[in-house]
């Protein structure tokens, strides 16, 4: 468990040198978070304000419309979260193959796979759909099921985008060649992240009682000013760590595929180090 956690923090560390290097790759997952958020008050809020989405859920015979409007809703977020990301990843892999990438570079190839990415947001909305419709209906254990089959589709689909960015393919090829690499990155690709996911849970966990400590504080000062201030950092650094932890997943997403095709990925990430991640599943 140690030794698993350690190649994990060397991987953030690795990941992070990347990112020291490239501060504006944070942009991306920031323009992700801010498009995310107008499509929800654009496309959601007016439904739930008006009563029309409760409305076409609560009606049997309207479910096909309720699965239009999901599907939508799907589509448009993943599309978000994939563009942004594919230039993320896209500006990572030119600073892994020696390059000085810009904000400019990133857009430029996530642009220049519009259709794809699209794409692959409709594959992604369909099972995010699908895997909804069934949760609806399913008990609990078949919503334990309907959530390993999502992390499942989470944990095939890794390299999709480092695979668009990179190859003249198709959607369906790239979920395809993502799902093969499944086999060859297996230890990596689940160490990696949810190592990631550990160690910034323990920071998220760190921020949350450092701010419980300042808020029952600045409750002492019966200062409405002091207590505002002290929601505001909070809030802040729950925000910066979520932009640090998206950014660092791109990074090492663009430096496993890297590394699977072409041997190495970069001077930041050691052979010995990612050659962990090419152990067959057993």
């Amino acid at each position: 468990m140690f030794t698993r956690f350690s190649r994990s923090w060397e991987l953030i560390k690795a990941s992070g040198e990347v990112l020291r290097q490239d501060k504006e790759l944070l942009l991306f997952p920031f323009f992700s978070a801010i498009a995310t958020l107008l499509v929800l008050a654009t496309f959601i809020l007016p439904l739930v304000m008006t009563g029309a989405l409760e409305q076409v859920e609560g009606q049997s015979g309207d479910e096909a419309a309720y699965a239009v409007v999901v599907f939508l809703f799907y589509l448009v977020q993943y599309f978000i979260i994939f563009f942004f990301n594919s230039a993320l990843v896209g500006a990572a892999m030119i600073r892994l193959d020696g390059g000085d990438p810009t904000v400019s570079d990133g857009l430029r190839i996530a642009r220049s796979r519009f259709v794809q990415i699209l794409g692959y947001a409709a594959i992604a909305a369909t099972v995010g759909l699908i895997l909804r419709m069934i949760e609806e209906r399913a008990g609990f254990i078949g919503r334990w099921i309907v959530g390993l089959l999502g992390v499942a589709f989470t944990v095939a689909t890794f390299l999709t985008v480092p695979i668009l960015v990179s190859r003249d393919v198709g959607p369906v090829d790239a979920v395809k060649e993502s799902a093969a690499l499944l086999k060859k990155t297996w230890g990596e690709n689940i160490i990696g992240n949810g190592g990631m996911g550990f160690v910034f849970f323990l920071f998220y966990l760190g921020v949350a009682a450092l701010g419980f400590v300042l808020v029952f504080m600045a409750a002492s000062t019966d200062s409405g000013a002091v207590m505002g201030l002290v929601v505001a950092m909070i809030a802040l650094a729950f925000i910066a760590l979520a932009l640090v932890q998206a950014a660092l997943q791109g990074v090492y997403s663009a430096a496993l595929y890297r590394y699977a095709t072409q041997g190495n990925a970069g001077e930041a990430f050691s052979s010995a180090l990612l050659g962990e991640a090419f152990r067959p599943k057993s």
